[in-house]
């Protein structure tokens, strides 16, 4: 089995899909907004109180370089443990809706491109072709820089 394959949570940004695999998916919550950091970047929207854990949260859109939007009532936090080299990272991603959950076989997946898309190809692991459209599947331990992964508060 292909370390891509299986079942992805797809997110929409805009017009565009993207998929989360299921397995780091810890929960998804209605949007409510986050306490902010100061100082922090841009991406960063602040600390999410998750079952009593403080939970890092970016604005997934920021973070992709795509013009932000304010939440409306299909906006959701999907709170994600992500494995890195050195500890488990919790968390919050903000995105303009949950859509739903596909399976995901070995030979759908295509390479990521390497040019045509706004946002930078190494957070990328694969496209998948699906209802006519493509679906971008994260490459999540890419989506922070280690260096940024080691900046965000930690879960209290």
């Amino acid at each position: 089995m292909s370390a891509l394959e299986g079942q992805y949570v797809t997110l929409g940004l805009g017009a565009e899909v993207f998929a989360v695999p299921v397995r780091y998916v810890r929960e998804i919550l209605d949007y409510r907004a986050p306490f902010a950091i100061p100082e922090g970047p841009a991406y960063l929207l602040g600390l999410t109180d998750v079952r009593g854990r403080a939970t890092a949260t970016i604005d997934l859109r920021v973070k992709l370089g795509l013009p932000p939007v304010p939440p409306g009532p299909a906006t959701r936090v999907l709170v994600l443990d992500i494995p890195l080299e050195d500890r488990l990272l919790s968390l919050g991603l903000v995105a303009d809706r949950v859509i739903e959950v596909i399976s995901i076989a070995a030979d759908q997946v295509e390479p990521a491109p390497d040019i045509g898309v706004p946002w930078r190809s190494e957070y990328i692991a694969g496209v998948v072709r699906h209802e006519g459209g493509f679906v971008v599947l994260f490459e999540l331990a890419r989506l922070l820089t280690s260096q940024e992964a080691a900046a965000l508060p930690a879960a209290a």
